[in-house]
């Protein structure tokens, strides 16, 4: 080392928590979206592994990400310049908002209920072929929909923060 000392502050901490937490939280949700199609077309006896996947996603990942995305954010707002009036805030944090709510009361129990379902009709398909039931096949399609929207909402975020349009 040349002898310089690299000071981090408290906020810089946060910051860098606050950007790690959605990129290690929603970046792997983004990969949802290309693996049930690819699970439907190789063999639908792999949508159980799919929906168990897109679970723990949801546990692990997601919802951990937005206790640590708000407690950072909250932090940056009381000791930043920012104002939780200010457009780009208060409409980051409703999304914040509206995602968890997704996750926790939507994602998380459609995913139960879907591998639950898709592993009724492998089983009862036997060692023949699947042939998944229209129930399902809305439900998961239902699911697939919401989760683009979700994608989407977490791009609009994304970019209130960098853009912080209004100021």
């Amino acid at each position: 080392m040349c002898g310089a000392v690299v000071a981090v502050g408290t906020y810089e901490l946060s910051l860098f928590l606050h950007i790690a937490a959605a990129v290690v939280g929603f970046g792997a949700t983004f990969a949802m979206a290309i693996a049930f199609p690819l699970a439907l077309r190789m063999d639908p006896r792999h949508l159980p592994y799919v929906h168990r996947l897109s679970l723990r996603l949801s546990q692990y990942f997601v919802l951990p990400a937005i206790v640590v995305i708000l407690a950072t954010g909250f932090y940056q707002v009381a000791e930043g310049n920012w104002e939780l009036a200010d457009f780009w805030l208060s409409a980051a944090i409703a999304i914040v908002i509206v995602l968890s709510l997704l996750t926790g009361a939507y994602f998380i129990p459609a995913d139960r209920r879907l591998e639950a379902m898709v592993q009724r009709e492998i089983d009862a398909a036997g060692p023949g072929e699947v042939v998944l039931s229209d129930d399902y096949r809305r439900q998961a399609q239902r699911e697939g929909g919401l989760g683009a929207l979700t994608g989407i909402l977490v791009l609009v975020v994304v970019y209130l923060m960098v853009d912080k349009p209004g100021l």
